[in-house]
């Protein structure tokens, strides 16, 4: 049990830190791509204002003055690559000029162009190249700017982060992990000691519950049948079945303890169990149906097994409506689904997310009968050592199923 909750801490832990790691990563790719976009633009807006030019160093285009973080300075001109193309209002190309880049030839700037002017976007990215579409009345000027160096910049630095967050990951999940020992310590102490509390009750229990049923036994010989000594004998032996419940469960949330298991018959376990109650329901007036798929067979603990199908028929013969119907089934498969159905009137009023809860018992599904609200509990424990789910579902019609899939 602990070191499942150590596990979920880890988890959950793990969880927060990638979505803060993805989360910066987010942020730091959307931030060098706007400036990256931001920046081109700045580039192609520069050269369309002055035809297809960059200005004499030191004035900005006409009417406009330039950001200062994206002001050009005197080799801007040298180190940026870009052509234009000069289209009509048909889209026809009259100019190309590629004086200043040689990675492109004609016929691909004026291919560049036509899809540019045909999207009907003024700004947008072709391959690698940031364009702008400007529209006069002398006709359409699109310029390209090559944006292979802003981005292979900017996939550096993405990756640079991407291998920097990767390593703080590890280093914060080995710190997660060294940490989660003492994070859970407070709770390991206290499930130590309940642990050791229920050894002990056991322990200190079961023999005064031993001395008293002997006494009843002894008393009952001398006085003759009493009904004060027949309720002494009735709770006395409630308490040591109580009793004998803690410490099953407590043996079941050890983290060491082993499932032994072997292979048998699922379906005679589960026909054995329906037998043994269709008296007790019979007696009650209710009936008792089943469904069980021959020649299934399981590998697990067969005794814990049968525990919890007897627990399950027992909760439904205890709780079910007077007059009422049983269902047990069986299907084979993958996992083999055992699955319990009662008539049960109130099961609109059950929080069934709270049945397997220990002690919980339900005002007016368990208030009723010798029960502890304990073995739903063991049913669940049951079904978690070997790797399955216990469920409680209202399927409609005044019914109340039990799904096990082991």
């Amino acid at each position: 049990m602990i070191w499942k909750l150590r596990k979920k801490f880890i988890r959950i832990c793990s969880v927060s830190i990638l979505g803060v790691f993805l989360t910066l990563l987010g942020i730091i790719y959307v931030i060098n791509t706007v400036q990256t976009n931001a920046g081109l633009d700045h580039l192609t807006d520069i050269i369309s204002e002055n035809n297809g030019r960059f200005p004499e160093w030191g004035n900005p285009p006409p009417g406009k003055k330039p950001k200062q973080k994206l002001e050009i300075n005197r080799e801007t001109p040298f180190s940026t690559r870009f052509f234009l193309v000069r289209l009509d209002r048909d889209g026809g190309v009259v100019s190309t000029d590629l004086a200043a880049i040689a990675s492109t030839t004609k016929a691909e700037a004026e291919e560049y162009a036509k899809k540019a002017w045909s999207s009907g976007r003024t700004r947008g990215w072709i391959d690698h190249y940031r364009y702008k579409v400007t529209t006069r009345e002398s006709g359409v000027t699109v310029v390209f700017v090559d944006g292979s160096n802003s981005r292979n910049a900017m996939g550096s630095l993405f990756y640079t982060s991407l291998m920097v967050f990767f390593a703080g990951g590890l280093i914060v999940l080995g710190l997660i992990v060294l940490i989660s020992r003492r994070a859970v310590r407070p709770v390991a102490e206290s499930y130590e000691r309940q642990k050791q509390f229920v050894t002990d009750a056991n322990h200190e229990l079961k023999t005064p519950l031993t001395l008293i049923l002997t006494n009843v036994d002894i008393a009952e010989s001398e006085l003759g049948k009493n009904e004060w000594l027949d309720d002494i004998r009735s709770e006395s032996r409630h308490m040591g079945t109580l009793v004998e419940q803690l410490v099953t469960l407590a043996r079941m949330d050890e983290d060491g303890s082993r499932t032994e298991k072997r292979l048998f018959s699922l379906s005679e376990a589960a026909a054995e169990s329906v037998a043994f109650f269709e008296s007790v329901a019979g007696h009650r007036g209710l009936c008792l149906s089943s469904d069980i798929a021959p020649g299934v067979e399981y590998e697990g603990d067969e005794a814990a097994i049968c525990r919890l199908l007897a627990t399950l028929m027992d909760n439904a013969v205890k709780y079910c409506d007077a007059g009422g119907e049983i269902f047990v089934s069986l299907k084979a498969g993958r996992r083999p689904t055992v699955v319990v159905e009662n008539s049960y009137a109130a099961v609109g009023e059950l929080e069934l997310h709270r049945l397997f809860d220990r002690f919980y018992r339900a005002d007016k599904a368990r208030t009723n009968g010798d029960g502890f609200g304990v073995g739903l509990s063991i049913a669940k424990a049951v079904a978690e050592r070997h790797r399955g789910e216990i469920t409680a579902s209202n399927i409609g019609g005044n019914r109340i199923r039990f799904t096990v899939r082991l």
